[in-house]
C-alpha cells in the first residue's frame, strides 16, 4: 500500500429537512453539535435517509487518494452494527482496503447526522461512539510496515489508549504525516502536538490559524521561520491566500483558484491533503503537489459533501 490512514471512523448520514425541524429540535443552523446516542436515535427516528457515507477527516483524504488511483488502506474503529457495516461497505466500494477487525462493541459506531435545509446549509449532530476509543491492539503492525506512509488526524489524539495507538503507529511507520485538524484541538493538546510535530512526523498539514496557535505566533513570518528550523515538510493552507510548503530552507507558494462558486466548505482541507500526498508519493515536485491539493480542494467546495464522485 502507498498510504495507510488512521482516523475517526464516522458514518455521515445525510437527510433533507425543513427549517421547522431545526427549530423543533433546538438546533442552530450551520453548526455542529455533539450528541449522545439517545438524542441521535431520537433525531433520526422520523427522517428519511438520503445516503450514508464513510466519513471522518483522514477517511475523506484516503478516499480522495483512492479516486486518484493510489493503493490505499484505512484503520478506523467501528462496531459490528448496521452503521458499522455501512461504513465498511462505503469505504470498500471506493477501493479502500479496510484494515480493522470489526467486532461487536459495547458502544455503537460513530455517526454524524447531516441535516440539509432547502437553502443548502448543513447542520450537523455528531455522536462519536466507538470511533475515538482506538487502542494499540486495533492497529496491526503488519499493515503499517506494508505502507510507504501513515497519515493520522489530530482529532483522533487523546490521552490514554488513543495516545498509545498514535505512538505505536508513529514508531512503526516508514514515513508519517498528520493533520492538526482544528484550532480548538491544537489548543487542547498544544504541548503534545508540539512534541509530535517537532520529533515524530515527516509531513505536517495545518491551516494558518492552527499552526499559529501551536507555536503562539503573532505573524505569519514566525510560522515560516519555525518551518525552516523544523527541517521537515510543513504544509499550510491559507484560505483565499493559497498555500505554502516549507521544506528546510525552501519555501514554495501556490495561489488559490479564483472565481469559484463555493457551495460547501466540508472536506476542503481533507481533499487538499489528498492532492498533496498524491503528488508526494508519486514523486511530483513540491509546487506540483501544492497545485494538485489546490485543484482537489477547489473541486470539493463547489459541491455538497466530501466526495468528488
Amino acid at each position: 500500500m502507498k498510504i495507510l490512514g488512521i482516523g475517526n471512523a464516522i458514518v455521515d448520514v445525510i437527510c433533507k429537512v425543513d427549517d421547522k425541524f431545526l427549530d423543533k429540535n433546538n438546533l442552530i443552523k450551520s453548526t455542529m453539535k455533539l450528541v449522545d446516542e439517545k438524542e441521535f436515535t431520537h433525531l433520526i427516528s422520523n427522517l428519511h435517509i438520503e445516503k450514508t457515507i464513510a466519513g471522518g477527516s483522514v477517511a475523506n483524504s484516503i478516499v480522495g487518494l483512492s479516486q486518484l488511483k493510489n493503493e490505499v488502506s484505512f484503520i478506523g474503529k467501528v462496531s459490528d452494527d448496521r452503521m458499522g457495516n455501512e461504513y465498511v461497505k462505503s469505504l470498500t466500494d471506493e477501493n479502500v482496503k479496510y484494515c480493522y477487525n470489526q467486532k461487536s462493541e459495547n458502544i455503537a459506531t460513530g455517526t454524524c447526522l447531516i441535516l440539509i435545509t432547502p437553502d443548502s446549509e448543513r447542520t450537523m449532530c455528531t455522536f462519536l461512539g466507538i470511533a475515538g476509543k482506538i487502542t494499540p491492539d486495533d492497529i496491526d503492525e503488519n499493515f503499517i510496515k506494508q505502507s510507504e506512509l501513515v497519515f493520522l488526524e489530530g482529532y483522533l489524539w487523546d490521552e490514554g489508549a488513543p495516545k498509545a495507538a498514535f505512538d505505536k503507529a508513529l514508531t512503526l511507520a516508514k514515513k508519517s504525516a498528520m493533520s492538526l485538524s482544528d484550532k480548538f484541538c491544537v489548543d487542547r493538546h498544544k504541548k503534545e502536538f508540539y512534541d509530535i510535530v517537532k520529533n515524530k512526523l515527516d509531513i505536517i498539514f495545518a491551516n494558518e490559524q492552527e499552526i499559529m496557535e501551536l507555536i503562539d505566533a503573532k505573524t505569519f513570518n514566525e510560522v515560516i521561520k519555525f518551518g525552516k528550523n523544523l527541517n521537515k515538510i510543513l504544509i499550510i493552507t491559507r484560505s483565499n491566500k493559497g498555500s505554502v510548503a516549507v521544506c528546510g530552507s525552501e519555501v514554495t507558494e501556490c495561489e488559490g483558484q479564483k472565481n469559484l462558486k463555493i457551495i460547501d466548505l466540508t472536506g476542503a482541507g481533507d481533499l487538499f491533503a489528498a492532492g498533496f500526498l498524491h503528488g508526494y508519493i508519486n514523486e511530483m515536485t513540491t509546487k506540483e503537489s501544492l497545485q494538485k491539493g489546490t485543484e482537489m480542494a477547489s473541486k470539493i467546495i463547489q459541491k455538497i459533501g466530501a466526495r468528488l464522485n
